[in-house]
């Protein structure tokens, strides 16, 4: 009776926030959901046909095209580099990062483009040095500038979020593994990897959302409509938005939520059922 009193105390605690993610979330994505199998103006029920529209459209084919493309340059690369990085901080060979990685986070999106701009410009720094005008914004290498921008954006937050799953690992299964001859590879296949196996989970889906969110960073670096290569999906509802196309927007919001959950489930179950090799 005790227990059960103490869980209803605790739910009561969460009453406030799951009200307002059940007004503010789950109740308007329920009207997305209505909306997209109905007409236009909401009044008669279509079935698929907002659907069908939707997957034969070319522009939503190629947004979500490099959408998934820059998904799946930036995201490895972002666990991969961050997690590189953080062990050499961790193990003491670049300690002074420690203090300055999240600068970049501190940086206005709005002054970051503003910087790249100059350096990537048509007559930019980098054209001016190589003596030859190349647009480097408005062809295909826009996506390789738009991922520079991403990781620098993003790499000292997963790096402290390595560091914390670092912290975790004892010290000893290190000192033990130095004792018996280990290096520096096996020591991270066989101590740190399984160390950080339930962290992954959580920096693979912080890192996806990340990649989703990084639409401001496109739009002022190239404008409604970029170039190709980085026409994102954010792109495309911002001009479905405009053209109050609002069943087009259901359709396809409900797409991609559908797709990203299926995603990311393997994983939050992985990390559920692994809350971690070693516990403090």
């Amino acid at each position: 009776m005790k227990k059960r009193n103490s869980g209803l105390r605790d739910f009561m605690f969460l009453v406030p926030s799951l009200t307002g993610v059940l007004i503010f979330v789950f109740l308007p994505f329920a009207d997305v959901v209505r909306r997209s199998f109905t007409s236009v103006g909401g009044k008669s029920f279509i079935g698929f046909g907002n659907y069908k529209m939707v997957a034969t459209n070319q522009a939503f084919r190629l947004a979500v095209e490099n959408t998934c493309r820059f998904l799946l340059v930036c995201v490895p690369l972002l666990l991969l580099l961050s997690l590189i990085l953080a062990n050499i901080i961790y193990f003491g060979a670049g300690r002074f990062y420690r203090n300055v990685c999240l600068l970049p986070m501190a940086v206005p999106v709005a002054s970051l483009v503003f910087v790249w701009k100059i350096v990537f410009h048509r007559n930019g720094l980098i054209s001016t040095y190589l003596g030859s005008p190349v647009d480097w914004l408005n062809s295909s290498w826009s996506f390789w500038v738009l991922a520079g921008t991403f990781l620098w954006k993003n790499m000292g937050y997963y790096v402290v979020l390595w560091l914390a799953g670092l912290e975790r690992i004892p010290g000893e299964l290190y000192e033990a593994a130095a004792v018996d001859g280990a290096g520096l590879f096996s020591k991270f296949c066989y101590i740190t990897f399984p160390g950080l196996r339930s962290m992954f989970s959580a920096t693979l889906i912080l890192s996806v959302t990340a990649a989703l969110k990084s639409y401001r960073e496109s739009y002022l670096l190239a404008g409604e409509y970029p170039d190709k290569s980085i026409y994102m999906v954010q792109h495309l509802f911002h001009n479905w938005f405009r053209d109050m196309s609002v069943e087009k927007m259901s359709a396809g919001a409900v797409i991609l939520v559908c797709t990203f959950a299926v995603m990311v489930w393997p994983f939050r179950k992985k990390g559920r059922g692994n809350p971690g090799l070693f516990h403090n």
